[in-house]
């Protein structure tokens, strides 16, 4: 198994363990980004709105998969919830994520 396959096989395995909890998968694109296509039932926030929705999404009271065209975005995104407390994982780009899904 090659470095790369262990990093994603490790990932594809938390995201399969986030969804079995009942992860809500979080869109962090802009909104004509999301227009544009998106994860059916995912909550879109963009990135830029994320400090202003926290307490939104600590409502939910569940953990969190973090997605954005490529995952740099959701990579910001899910460590910045993490900070604030949110149990939240990075799912990379929606159209990879929606095929694990």
């Amino acid at each position: 198994m090659g470095f790369l396959s262990f990093l994603f096989g490790n990932r594809d395995k938390k995201i399969k363990t986030y969804l079995d909890n009942g992860a809500v998968i979080l869109d962090v694109r802009t909104l004509q980004e999301y227009n544009n296509g998106h994860i059916d039932g995912s909550k879109h926030i963009p990135l830029n709105e994320l400090n202003n929705r926290v307490d939104e999404l600590k409502t939910l009271n569940k953990p969190l998969i973090v997605c954005c065209a490529s995952g740099v975005r959701s990579t910001k995104a899910a460590k910045f919830l993490n900070l604030n407390n949110l149990d939240a994982i990075n799912g990379g780009g929606w159209k990879s994520l929606e095929s694990k899904l």
